[in-house]
């Protein structure tokens, strides 16, 4: 079945998922719907939604599995590092997806990672994670360039390229991973979109790719980014505290017409979809979450 696509908001609707929330079950094609559908984003009528053809050119490869050799290890902050990996047979991926990564051959070393890296960043694949006292990162902490470790990929659906005229991202801690891939392409693409990130940290020193967001929102009026830190030291001028619904209010005002995606450890992102939906009325259709325990 195919998608069809909002030509005012860049909505996608997709026949396999429908609209539990509207009455629309999964499996309900586009030409089953109510004459009096209406995008749940912005309330076009079904006759701005266009079918989307996709193109041998926009297919996106099924997983493949591969074996990769770690190129350079990048400290991101006292307990996040970064992974890069080069791959002798590469395979396009979307940003905001995911692979597993595979150490010392062993099944019980084997984790499931957001890819932190851009399409738009050619030679290699990165992950990012940050490290604590399990057998996996304690291995992966001591890795040097020329390790080798087996990986398959890309797999997930918490993705964007481009579809929506506005989103809002949500996200604390090493959840930021897919969403640096989504902004980093973003601003590699020049897309057209405004995107409003708001990050929440425990202290300024472990905000994973601060600089990066920072200088990103520097050279583009269309992409926002705001700090919150829930253990701020005394010097610090900017947001304190959790992600909440003031917070949403305050500074993405336009809310309402944004599609949001929220990423982080699971409990965080249930408390926040539960904000999101009693607090400010944001329908189920307008939130994409990450749904694997990758962090």
């Amino acid at each position: 079945m195919r998608q069809f696509k909002c030509s005012v908001c860049g909505f996608v609707y997709d026949p396999a998922k429908g609209l539990p929330e509207e009455g629309i079950p999964p499996g309900t094609p586009f030409e089953a719907l109510p004459p009096d559908f209406r995008c749940p984003v912005c309330g076009a009528s079904r006759e701005e939604f266009s079918p989307i053809e996709m193109s041998g050119g926009e297919k996106v490869d099924a997983p493949v599995h591969s074996q990769a050799t770690v190129q350079e290890v990048i400290p991101r902050t006292p307990s996040i590092k970064s992974f890069r990996l080069a791959i002798p047979n590469y395979v396009k991926f979307r940003p905001g997806q995911y692979l597993s990564i595979s150490l010392e051959q062993q099944v019980d070393l084997t984790r499931y990672l957001s890819i932190s890296s851009s399409p738009t960043e050619e030679g290699y694949l990165e992950v990012t994670k940050r490290i604590t006292q399990s057998r996996f990162s304690q291995i992966l902490n001591h890795v040097e360039p020329g390790y080798r470790v087996s990986i398959t990929y890309p797999m997930g659906r918490f993705t964007f390229e481009g579809e929506f005229q506005k989103i809002a991202m949500l996200s604390g801690g090493i959840g930021i991973t897919p969403l640096r891939s989504i902004c980093r392409y973003a601003a590699d693409t020049q897309l057209d979109t405004s995107i409003s990130l708001l990050y929440s940290n425990r202290d300024l020193e472990e905000v994973a790719f601060k600089s990066e967001f920072d200088a990103m929102q520097q050279a583009n009026p269309r992409f926002k980014v705001v700090h919150t830190l829930s253990r701020a030291g005394d010097d610090w001028a900017g947001r304190r505290g959790r992600i909440d619904a003031a917070l949403v209010r305050e500074e993405v005002p336009d809310y309402n017409e944004r599609l949001f995606y929220v990423c982080g450890p699971p409990q965080m992102v249930d408390a926040l979809v539960q904000m999101l939906r009693s607090e400010l009325q944001v329908p189920e259709a307008r939130i994409k979450t990450e749904g694997f325990l990758g962090y």
